[in-house]
């Protein structure tokens, strides 16, 4: 009997995007609410894309999404 393979965490696949190279790309937290409070330099910050910068992460993150 075959292995199953293991189905892709589709939570993950809508909030993650992987880059040509391979790096993981995500959008920041916090500009959901409270945004009068922080200054402009901290929301222009928050606006842009990040990466995830733990090898470790990475690879547990690509595991639950080419499974």
């Amino acid at each position: 009997m075959p292995k199953q393979k293991q189905k892709t965490h589709k939570g993950l696949a809508k909030r993650v995007k992987v880059s040509a190279r391979g790096k993981i790309k995500h959008r920041k937290g916090g500009a959901s609410h409270l945004t009068s409070v922080k200054s402009a330099k901290r929301l222009r910050r928050i606006r842009r894309r990040a990466t995830v910068t733990s090898n470790t992460f990475a690879k547990k993150i690509l595991v639950a999404l080419h499974s």
